[in-house]
């Protein structure tokens, strides 16, 4: 029986760490437990740390006591998160008035601890640690029924308080409960964030690699290809060379594939903002696509200065221009406007086309990764331009957003806050 019972406590205690560890409430240090202040700060939020100060003065105000803490209660420790009246600080679980009673589920009103059984050699009551004499807790138990700890009120003198201040204790112990669960959810949410951040870099420096050495084997196959093209002994009017041209265009359009998703994957890795004229990323980028950007079309680029990692916006226009020229109505002259505007957050960068322009409905689903239209006579495309467009801006600190443009068309609007977003550190 006596094993079976130190099994309990010892999987009782491994359950009260990992709950207090999940909700923020277990000192980052514990070998460092004599430092006090930096244990107890380390184990409250800033902004519920304010929240907790603020009810524990007004449970020692509204039962008209001197001292009040909000107390957590960990395997081998009393840990005062929020203190009235007094410094918070940390103590032995076996000292703890509050460890004794915390899991009874019902709040404790003792008049004068000195005469009561369960108080009346504690330290905190003798004098060897303070000289306690009222005292009440009530319970700080979650949604699931998990007990944290007390909201406890205290005096070195005997008190007594009323039924309703006994029920505004409880109220306030609820109020305690829900800061912590509070901070409870921001912890999750966090470490969700974290996972994901660290999900996505392995899956980006996955599609990077598999990328890059898929390409070495596919530009070689391409390389044959042309030779056998300019082979003489293949007449262009055989099946060969239409089996050819079939595998060069094929092999083309995977080529173009893979570049996006390598340009996919290395976006914000390490960015280097710094003011970028407009003007000139605009005419590196068409200079970049060549033929890409399509014969006959007109542009017009106002100068401005963004502040931004230079390749990125370059290659974030690129991206932009490159479908403003996939997307154009056959029956009318490509038209594309770049200007930049002014914001409180930074400047606006808005790429504006006469296309054939994106459904409401459909706007921001093809911001997604993969996702394309389908619409007829569209050019062939692998999904990640205007995906790798937002993971640029994004990377930035801004966002992007697509709208329609006036009379037809297009416009995208990419935000990059002002002073940028400095990663190389």
């Amino acid at each position: 029986m006596a094993q079976a019972d130190g099994h309990s406590l010892v999987s009782a205690d491994f359950e009260r760490r990992s709950v207090l560890g999940e909700y923020g409430l277990l000192p980052r240090d514990p070998a460092s437990a004599a430092d006090e202040g930096a244990s107890v700060s380390a184990s409250a939020s800033a902004s519920a740390a304010r929240a907790l100060n603020f009810l524990v003065d007004l449970a020692a105000k509204l039962c008209g006591v001197p001292f009040s803490v909000v107390n957590i209660i960990t395997p081998e420790q009393q840990l005062q998160l929020a203190a009235a009246g007094l410094e918070p600080g940390l103590c032995a679980r076996e000292d703890s008035m509050c460890a004794r009673v915390f899991q009874q589920g019902h709040t404790t009103v003792v008049p004068d601890a000195s005469d009561d059984p369960r108080f009346a050699d504690n330290p905190f009551v003798t004098g060897e640690i303070a000289n306690v004499r009222f005292y009440a807790s009530s319970p700080l138990r979650t949604s699931s029924g998990f007990a944290l700890g007390s909201l406890c009120v205290f005096s070195d003198s005997p008190a007594t308080i009323s039924t309703e201040q006994t029920a505004m204790l409880d109220v306030l112990a609820a109020q305690v409960v829900e800061v912590l669960e509070l901070q409870h959810r921001t912890l999750q949410l966090q470490h969700a964030l974290e996972e994901l951040g660290r999900s996505n870099r392995k899956l980006a420096e996955f599609a990077g690699r598999v990328s890059h050495d898929l390409r070495i084997p596919l530009t070689t196959i391409l390389g044959y290809v042309e030779l056998s093209e300019d082979d003489d002994d293949i007449r262009p009017d055989s099946p060969a060379a239409g089996y050819l041209q079939r595998i060069g265009g094929s092999g083309r359009r995977m080529l173009a594939m893979l570049d996006d998703v390598l340009s996919y994957s290395q976006v914000g890795g390490m960015l280097r903002p710094r003011p970028v004229s407009l003007q000139r990323a605009v005419a590196e980028a068409v200079s970049d696509l060549g033929d890409g950007f399509g014969a006959g079309a007109s542009l017009e680029c106002e100068d401005a200065e963004v502040v931004a990692d230079p390749a990125q916006l370059r290659t974030l226009l690129q991206n932009l221009l490159g479908n403003s020229s996939n997307y154009r109505r056959p029956e009318q002259k490509l038209k594309v406007r770049i200007d930049a505007v002014d914001d409180d957050r930074g400047v606006i960068v808005r790429v504006a086309d006469n296309g054939k322009g994106i459904g409401a409905a459909d706007r921001e689903r093809v911001l997604e990764p993969l996702v394309r239209l389908h619409r007829p006579g569209d050019a062939p495309g692998s999904g990640l331009g205007l995906a790798t467009c937002v993971r640029i801006v994004q990377s930035h600190g801004g966002e992007l957003s697509l709208t329609e443009t006036p009379g037809g068309g297009t416009t995208v609007s990419a935000l990059f806050p002002k002073g940028g977003r400095d990663e190389s550190a």
